[in-house]
């Protein structure tokens, strides 16, 4: 792309949470410039969810990133069908032309993450999703950086990078962290005058949301009500806690299986998912350990920011380390976008051959540009 100067771009994030396709649209250059103009959620039905959900089992049958064993072939074309229909519903609500978007970032579904093999699997189309909607697409961002000898995750810090250059003043503190909080959590450390820095933590609200749908047949812990009840276990989250992952150096980063769900019996409904709630923070928390300085600043984004228990065991622990903790509102950004806003911006990135990863991010020997792009079909609507 010869134009360097901003263009719009769309982000498509369906994240380790399984509930739904995020939409945002932005205005970037892949640089300093990003002009945040619209974002919309769009969940997925019950049904379509627990398909999902059984495709991670599937999945763990494939040693090739274009297999796609059982009916993963099926799932990947409807969960591509509903990608399209979700950039439909959130451009024609907005009058805004396809011509206008330069082009789309999507993600796809994550069923399979191994980074000791080098191997990373997306579901979604990207060629598909060109065609159909009649913009270019840039899809499957992480493969590059694998074989440049990275994790593959996680992406985002290129994005954070960029948005804590315009924090409002109050919160100009350095170093800062951005916290996202999805299925499994990840940080990315920025002092505003080296590359960031990036790994996974360890489990965010997948394991409270598996808990509680297998105990009480409930999709999550809506509001945090289930674990406003219970109090910690502390055997169970010293077992959590204990794992070797916490003390491997950085970068990281995780499968959804690589933690697994506390058995039954493990304590009442209440305890284990008010443990796991404290096992979430903690985990973000010991992340500093890892870090060159200990952040002043945490801003959380991703669904476990409106969790009740996680946020307050995040804003005590960073007390006690002389930190601040705020959602990402507090700091005028959209923490339920945040993802889908990166993903447009990553893309915009991709176009223009720059990195979406370091060394420093992700273990990747050499600063690694990816993304492959699906050129829409000119006679696209």
């Amino acid at each position: 792309m010869g134009d360097a100067g901003p263009i719009l771009a769309l982000g498509l994030m369906s994240g380790t949470s399984m509930d739904g396709i995020d939409v945002a649209l932005v205005e970037t250059d892949g640089g300093d410039h990003v002009c945040r103009i619209a974002a919309e959620g769009f969940a997925y039905e019950a049904r379509f969810r627990d398909r999902l959900a059984k495709g991670l089992e599937t999945a763990k049958a494939i040693a090739r990133p274009d297999e796609r064993p059982g009916d993963l072939a099926e799932l990947e074309r409807e969960l591509t069908d509903r990608h399209t229909e979700a950039v439909r519903r959130f451009l024609t609500v907005r009058g805004i032309e396809p011509a206008t978007v330069g082009v789309v970032g999507f993600h796809g579904q994550t069923v399979l993450h191994r980074p000791e093999q080098a191997l990373t699997v997306q579901l979604g189309d990207g060629h598909r999703l060109a065609e159909v909607i009649g913009i270019d697409v840039v899809y499957d961002m992480r493969a590059a950086d694998m074989e440049a000898g990275g994790q593959g995750a996680p992406l985002i810090p290129a994005y954070h990078a960029a948005l804590a250059k315009s924090l409002p003043d109050e919160l100009r503190a350095s170093p800062v962290v951005f916290v996202n909080i999805g299925g499994i959590s990840n940080i990315t450390y920025v002092d505003g005058t080296s590359e960031p820095m990036a790994f996974d933590t360890g489990p965010g609200n997948a394991l409270i949301d598996q808990w509680v749908a297998r105990e009480a047949g409930i999709p999550f812990d809506q509001n945090g009500a289930v674990a406003a009840e219970g109090g910690i276990v502390d055997a169970l989250a010293d077992r959590y806690l204990s794992a070797d992952f916490f003390t491997k150096p950085a970068p990281k980063s995780l499968d959804r299986f690589d933690f697994t769900v506390p058995p039954p019996g493990a304590g009442s409904l209440e305890d284990v998912a008010r443990t796991l709630c404290f096992v979430a923070a903690e985990a973000i928390l010991r992340a500093a350990d890892h870090l060159p300085e200990t952040p002043k600043l945490w801003i959380v984004g991703g669904g476990g920011r409106k969790h009740p228990a996680i946020m307050a065991d995040l804003r005590r622990g960073a007390a006690k380390r002389g930190a601040k903790v705020v959602a990402a509102e507090e700091a005028a950004l959209d923490g339920d976008s945040l993802e889908a806003e990166a993903w447009a911006y990553l893309a915009v990135r991709s176009l223009r051959g720059l990195p979406l990863t370091w060394p420093t991010t992700t273990g990747c020997r050499v600063p690694t540009a990816g993304g492959i792009l699906a050129k829409a079909a000119t006679s696209a609507a």
